[in-house]
């Protein structure tokens, strides 16, 4: 918690006995118990979990109250050594009025009391008949046992020790309403909501319900623990599924199976508050509540060690999902061809000039190009100008692929412009050794594929559609004013990782058969410039990028982690590690870390003039809107940690 801000919370459903109180109590505390030796710094149980939820008019006999109270003071004293924050649900009176309330406990102290705020009187339930509304925030009392309790409906607490560990309470129906008190609770503080719930499923209830939490997780960029009552629960009339939920910012980290009969469920999960806090900060429509002192509760718990068991996805960009990868590609692919087809026709329909490598990145930016005219309702062959210009390091593989590909496509234009004998020149003209393979031998082949480019582009009315990616603008591999330059870049918002999955995609299209097996061979090529001489046979790429810079998986997760959540190069290294366990070293990771770190810092100048190009997702380095970064920016302070 203390180094990264990861947090781990349990959500149970007991399953316990109406009104049998010391039954629910000695359960609540032995789920506490096993939570906190799971190393859980939270717990919440299910609406009136003390009690059960279905005691109906039993809420109203003096027995039942106190047998609630006594049984908080139970949980109270059992539970004053373990390092967790417990919240559990029991009928209380206070001012000649009964309320249906969440207790918040730690270490044998009570912390705040906090009152539904909302009662579903309407169909099947009928919750005014037992408990009154509360309408009121903070702060207020209560007594219990001679002891003042905080007590209001927009109690936020927070831990002195950690911060971050900040959270609020509501209870079932006031999910449901149009505001729910957790939207306060959020702009005072509160990075996660603690919900106590009592909702009986019904057919297609349970999913309008994860939705419900996923949204108000997604709209709060907050964590929601929710934990709802099982069947145990009064069967007379409705059945309650016990369905605990854990989200973080709309996704879920976990989940209980549906209806369990005869045992105690819960959910694990492990909270990153860090990237929580990290949303919040870049929304400025995230303010914070004039009154949040005010109901600010402290308490003070040292963090809770857990081994953890998270998964961290390898590839960020990337849906686990199969089906929600192709509506991924297929969300992205349409994000780039309706961009491009807009500015052609802002620009009357000019030639698209295309410079065609036989790798990842043009080729799709070939196929982006493609769906824009058609989209138009034009003929590719008279709009689209694609171009090949093999040079020094070109293989007899990739330029048989260009060609393959645009036969397969249907293209009859495929222009081929050799480049050697203008990059010769100019390595006489600036009297550079045409043996001496630096970078000078490079990037004057790359400044000479864009100068023909560009030149094409005004003789045919045209403009030349840019092909880097993501990935390459992050770290600044490309030749500036070379395959740096452009006049519209399709691919601009699109990470290396992700270009493989989106030609695959294309490739598995119903209808695009006969180009499969074209793209499948170019997908499996090495990445590549080709502007060092291949292998004496003309068919081995001798210049590999990955060899140089590192794997782009690596760059990629680096890239996410950085720009979209600002994580210290500390915790980047410490989540890359574990979701490349096996894969690569944690020595590795590092050596290629500083590198990710040391050209993202070194390289802005080059992203300062990007030409324009589509935003794809939520991490975008465009200097005109989603990232702004100064190019004197010193780099030591980033690789300290690392030291």
């Amino acid at each position: 918690m203390n180094q990264y801000g990861f947090i781990k919370v349990c959500a149970a459903s007991i399953y316990g006995k109406l009104a049998d109180i010391d039954y629910n109590c000695v359960e609540i505390i032995n789920i506490s118990k096993k939570a906190a030796d799971d190393g859980c710094s939270a717990i919440v149980f299910p609406e009136l979990s003390i009690t059960s939820y279905s005691c109906q008019d039993l809420f109203h006999t003096q027995n039942l109250q106190k047998a609630a109270i006594c049984g908080l003071q139970k949980i109270r004293r059992e539970t004053r050594d373990l390092p967790i924050v417990i919240i559990a649900g029991l009928p209380l009176a206070k001012d000649n009025c009964l309320y249906n309330c969440a207790a918040v406990l730690c270490k044998g102290k009570i912390l705040g009391i906090v009152p539904k705020s909302f009662l579903p009187n309407y169909h099947e339930f009928y919750e005014h008949r037992w408990f009154t509304p509360a309408h009121f925030d903070c702060p207020h009392t209560v007594t219990i046992e001679k002891e003042e309790i905080p007590f209001g409906t927009g109690l936020v607490f927070q831990n002195e020790d950690s911060p971050l560990f900040s959270f609020g309470v509501e209870i079932c129906e006031d999910l449901w309403v149009p505001i729910p008190p957790s939207c306060k609770m959020a702009e005072s503080g509160a990075l996660m909501i603690f919900n106590l719930s009592a909702s009986d499923i019904t057919i297609a209830k349970r999913d309008y319900r994860y939705r419900l939490i996923q949204m108000q997780s997604a709209r709060l960029y907050s964590a929601y623990v929710y934990s709802n009552a099982s069947a145990a629960e009064s069967t007379t009339d409705m059945v309650f599924d016990g369905g605990c939920f854990i989200f973080e910012n709309g996704e879920c980290l976990a989940q209980t199976e549906n209806l369990s009969v005869g045992q105690t469920i819960a959910a694990y999960g492990e909270i990153d508050l860090e990237k929580l806090q990290a949303e919040r900060l870049q929304n400025n429509n995230m303010r914070t509540s004039k009154n949040a002192d005010n109901c600010k509760i402290s308490f003070r718990l040292e963090s809770n060690d857990f081994s953890m068991q998270r998964v961290m996805p390898r590839h960020p960009f990337i849906p686990t999902d199969k089906n929600m990868l192709s509506h991924r590609c297929e969300e992205i692919l349409s994000i780039q061809s309706t961009a491009l087809a807009r500015r052609l026709e802002t620009l009357h329909y000019p030639k698209a000039v295309i410079g065609l490598s036989g790798g990842l990145d043009s080729t799709l930016a070939l196929i982006v190009t493609l769906r824009a005219v058609k989209s138009l309702g034009l003929s590719p062959d008279k709009i689209i100008l694609p171009i090949t210009m093999p040079g020094f390091g070109t293989t007899q593989m990739t330029f048989d692929a260009v060609k393959e590909l645009c036969g397969v496509l249907g293209f009859s234009g495929l222009r081929e412009i050799d480049i050697k004998d203008i990059s010769l020149k100019m390595f006489d003209m600036i009297n550079h050794n045409r043996q001496d393979y630096n970078v000078t031998y490079e990037n004057v082949q790359a400044r000479a594929r864009t100068y023909v480019l560009m030149s094409t582009a005004n003789k045919e009315n045209g403009i030349v559609i840019g092909t880097g990616d993501l990935s390459e603008i992050a770290l600044g591999w490309s030749t500036y004013n070379g395959d740096h330059m452009s006049m519209y870049n399709v691919n601009c918002g699109v990470p290396k990782t992700l270009i493989q999955f989106l030609i695959h995609y294309e490739a598995l299209k119903p209808g695009n058969e006969h180009i499969k097996e074209t793209l499948q061979k170019i997908v499996d090529f090495p990445i590549s410039p080709e502007l060092l001489p291949p292998s004496a046979d003309g068919n081995e790429i001798s210049q590999k990028t990955e060899e140089k810079i590192g794997p782009y998986e690596l760059h990629d997760f680096f890239l996410y982690y950085f720009v979209r959540f600002g994580f210290t190069p500390e915790k980047i290294l410490h989540l890359a590690s574990a979701a490349f366990n096996g894969k690569y070293s944690s020595d590795e990771i590092k050596k290629w870390l500083v590198i990710f770190i040391k050209r993202f810092f070194s390289n802005q100048w080059k992203r300062d003039c990007v030409p324009a190009g589509p935003k794809v997702g939520s991490v975008d380095l465009s200097p005109r809107g989603s990232w702004r970064m100064s190019c004197e920016s010193a780099v030591k302070n980033f690789l300290s940690q690392l030291e």
